[in-house]
């Protein structure tokens, strides 16, 4: 396993934590999955210094335990973990109604191994080596929840239909199952329905991301969801529109 060091150019990361502790969301609480115990030792000490609960787990089985067992708001997960490997123990948490998003770390850094990663039910993937001022702004990320309430509850675009306040999606009448990170996507694509949304207002918007992070989890993401909202029903609703962005849209 790789031990997690701040990249050169950082003269002083856990300084940088403090820094951005200010923009943490309050009272929150993570779990760490990482059999390197050095490394777990820096993060879980790095992120209690930035005003972060964080739980430590040093395998793939009493991770899943604890993830199932307990309530986090994030969960920072190693690919590759004696008992249960990371990708499992995703999979495991999400068939058992655990949706806490999750940060994959992984020293496999390649497209596919990214893509594996978000399909298995990740909502985020940084390779190692990294900074952690990287991995707490991510974390951030995940955990932030919007602050000021919508007026409109639900969302209806032809047969398809949303309800933000039970996070239920229907088409047809029939219920569609979506990971949190999906739901998002579609609330935001139905919220613009009948305008191109690009990819930088996904970044943006759903992801809360203000940079391109220069991954396909965009494209990913879109391609899950598609199969999911449009499996087995004639119509189609979400559309690329080639060189632009994406759009939701009845054409009646």
């Amino acid at each position: 396993m790789q031990t997690i060091i701040p990249q050169s150019g950082s003269s002083d990361d856990s300084a940088g934590a403090k820094i951005a502790s200010d923009a943490i969301v309050p009272h929150m609480k993570i779990l760490v999955i990482e059999d390197d115990l050095e490394a777990a030792a820096y993060m879980t000490k790095a992120f209690r210094e930035a005003g972060i609960v964080a739980d430590h787990a040093s395998d793939g089985e009493s991770g899943l335990f604890m993830g199932t067992e307990n309530s986090y708001d994030v969960m920072v997960i190693d690919r590759m973990l004696p008992r249960r490997d990371g990708l499992s123990v995703i999979s495991e948490l999400r068939k058992r109604g655990v949706n806490a998003p999750v940060l994959i770390l992984s020293a496999l850094g390649q497209v596919d191994d990214r893509v594996t990663g978000l399909r298995a039910g990740g909502d985020d993937y940084l390779p190692k080596p990294y900074a952690f001022s990287e991995l707490l702004a991510r974390v951030e990320v995940l955990g932030r929840r919007k602050g000021t309430p919508e007026q409109d509850m639900a969302y209806r675009v032809g047969d398809l239909e949303l309800d933000r306040l039970s996070h239920e999606v229907k088409r047809a009448g029939k219920e569609i199952l979506l990971q949190p990170r999906e739901f998002r996507l579609l609330e935001y694509l139905m919220k613009n329905a009948g305008q191109v949304v690009t990819r930088t207002m996904l970044l943006e918007n759903v992801w809360d991301y203000h940079f391109d992070p220069q991954t396909n989890v965009i494209d990913v993401h879109v391609s899950r969801l598609r199969s999911k909202i449009e499996k087995d029903f004639d119509k189609p609703l979400l559309k690329t529109i080639r060189g632009a962005g994406y759009m939701i849209k009845d054409e009646g």
